[in-house]
C-alpha cells in the first residue's frame, strides 16, 4: 500500500495514516520516506513518535528523514525509545524494511536484554550470543545497577533497561522460582519478545504469567519456559542453542525439544537447505507460543518455503496443529513425534510429554498427520532427507 500525508502532515494526520495502513491485516512492515521540504523532519519525526505511542504498532517501522532539519528529527527518533528503525536513503530504507519483514520475530537489528545477565547462566549464554553478533545491549540484575558487564550496562530494573537501550527483546535466565516477577516485569517494560530459557518454573507461574501477558501485553510475544530459545540464522541468537551448526536459508524450524531442534538445524545444514528462523518452544505443559502461533508467521514469511514441526507425546498441541495446516497453511511441512516407545503415566523428560488417560500418544499424533495430508517421519535421523524429497517432489529444490 502507499500512502501519501502531503506537506500539511500533522500529528493527527500521521496517526491516521497508521490506522489506515494497519487497517490492512496483510501489512509486514511501514516504511515511512519523508523528503522535508515545506514540513520540517523534525516535525514529521515528532508526528511520527506521537502516532507510535498511539497506535497498537506490531509491525517493523522504518523511517528515512532527509531534507530541513533532517538530523534533529533523526536525533529525535533516537531518543524517543521506541522501536523505529532509522535509515540513511530510500536504497537503505528498502534494505532495512525488506530485512525488518523477512526475519521471523528477530533479525540483525533487534536489541537485546538479559535478564539474570550477571549469573552463570547469562554470563556465558550472552558472551556465546555477542560472539555471534547479536546486539546484547545490556542486562538486568537488581542491586547491579549502574555498573557494567561484558562491557554492557548493568540496570536494576526492565523499565530502567528499555529506557536506556531502546531494547526490543529480553532472553530470561533467572532462576525458576523468580521467572513469573521477570516475565511480569518485561511485559510492563513494554518489550517485543520475552524468551524464556530457565527449566522447572512451576505451572501455576506460568498460568498467572500467560493471563498477565494477554491482559496487559499489547501483542508482546513469549517464547518458553525450559526452551533453546529463537534464532535467525547469522543475523540475531536469542538462547542457548550453538550458533555454528545454522546457516541462512528456507526451512522454518518449530520444535518442543531443544536436541532435536538442533538435529533438524544440522540436518538442513548438511543438506543445504539452511533455515529462515528457528524457534523452540520448549515442552512445558503451558509454554508461551504454541504450533500454530509459529505457523501462522512462517506461513505469512516469504523467506521461509517450508516447515519442520518436531511434537512430543502429551496434550493435543499437535493435533490441534495438524487441523490448523490442513487449513492454513499452504507450505511444505514434515512433522515427527518424539516419545513413541514412552508408556502411559511416564513422564519423559518434559513436563508435558506424558500420556494421561491413554491420550496425547504419538499415533494418535502420526494419525493427525496423515488426516491432515502432511508428510513426516518416525525417525529423528530421517527429518533432514524427508524434508529434501519432499521438496524435491513438489520441484522446489
Amino acid at each position: 500500500n502507499f500512502l501519501d500525508v502531503g506537506g500539511g502532515a500533522t500529528k493527527d494526520r500521521v496517526i491516521e495514516a497508521f490506522k489506515i495502513i494497519l487497517a490492512d491485516t496483510s501489512v509486514q512492515g511501514v516504511l515511512i520516506n519523508i523528503f522535508g521540504g515545506i514540513v520540517r523532519c523534525d516535525m514529521i519525526a515528532e508526528a511520527i513518535i506521537a502516532a507510535v505511542q498511539e497506535v497498537n504498532v506490531t509491525v517493523p517501522v522504518v523511517v528515512r528523514l532527509e531534507g530541513n532539519n533532517a538530523e534533529l528529527g533523526a536525533k529525535l527518533l533516537d531518543e524517543s525509545g521506541l522501536k523505529l528503525i532509522y535509515a540513511n536513503g530510500l536504497s537503505d530504507a528498502a534494505e532495512k524494511i525488506v530485512a525488518a519483514v523477512k526475519a521471523v520475530l528477530i533479525n540483525k537489528d533487534t536489541k537485546v536484554l538479559v535478564q539474570g545477565f550477571t549469573g552463570k547462566n547469562g554470563t556465558f549464554h550472552s558472551a556465546q550470543a555477542l560472539d555471534y553478533g547479536t546486539k546484547v545491549v545490556g542486562g538486568v540484575t537488581p542491586g547491579k545497577g549502574g555498573t557494567t558487564h561484558l562491557d554492557l550496562p548493568v540496570f536494576n530494573t526492565m523499565k530502567d533497561a528499555v529506557a536506556g537501550t531502546g531494547a526490543d527483546a529480553t532472553v530470561i535466565y533467572v532462576p525458576a522460582p523468580f521467572v513469573l516477577d521477570s516475565i511480569i516485569e518485561a511485559v510492563d517494560s513494554g518489550v517485543g519478545l520475552i524468551v524464556v530459557i530457565t527449566e522447572g518454573v512451576p505451572t501455576l507461574d506460568m498460568l498467572k504469567a500467560k493471563r498477565y501477558l494477554e491482559t496487559n501485553g499489547n501483542g508482546t510475544r513469549l517464547i518458553g519456559p525450559n526452551c533453546p530459545g529463537i534464532i535467525t540464522p547469522d543475523e540475531c541468537k536469542i538462547g542457548i542453542m550453538p550458533g555454528h551448526i545454522h546457516q541462512p536459508g528456507k526451512i522454518g524450524i518449530i520444535s518442543r525439544s531443544g536436541t532435536l531442534t538442533y538435529e533438524a538445524v544440522a540436518q538442513t545444514t548438511k543438506l543445504g537447505l539452511g533455515q529462515s528462523t528457528c524457534i523452540g518452544i520448549g515442552g512445558d505443559p503451558i509454554p508461551g507460543m504454541n504450533q500454530i502461533d509459529c505457523l501462522k508467521l512462517f506461513q505469512d514469511d516469504p523467506q521461509t518455503e517450508a516447515i519442520i514441526m518436531i511434537g512430543e507425546i502429551g496434550g493435543t498441541a499437535e493435533e490441534e496443529a495438524a487441523e490448523y495446516i490442513q487449513s492454513h497453511v499452504t507450505k511444505p511441512v514434515v512433522g515427527y513425534i518424539a516419545g513413541v516407545t514412552a508408556p502411559k503415566g511416564k513422564r519423559m523428560g518434559h513436563a508435558g510429554a506424558i500420556i494421561s488417560g491413554g491420550k496425547g500418544t504419538a499415533e494418535e499424533k502420526f494419525a493427525a498427520f496423515e488426516k491432515a495430508g502432511m508428510a513426516y517421519t518416525r525417525s529423528p535421523a530421517e527429518l533432514g532427507s524427508t524434508m529434501f524429497q519432499l521438496l524435491k517432489d513438489k520441484g522446489l529444490v
